[in-house]
């Protein structure tokens, strides 16, 4: 151990990178439009394959 100080730079401070999100209302659309495609899928599918319903007896 030594009595000597040891003078260091401190580490450069890095720019914080810009986040690449969307802006709220466009967020808000995406959603929205996401739930709307998911109902329509559900909606075709249903209509298309009957869904697996039970034959009448």
């Amino acid at each position: 151990m030594s009595n000597v100080i040891k003078f260091e730079r401190p580490p450069e401070e890095k720019p914080p990178k810009p986040k690449a999100s969307l802006p709220p209302s466009m967020r808000k659309i995406l959603i929205w439009a996401g739930i709307v495609a998911a109902f329509g899928l559900a909606w075709a599918y249903f209509t298309l394959f009957g869904g697996g319903a039970a034959a009448p007896a």
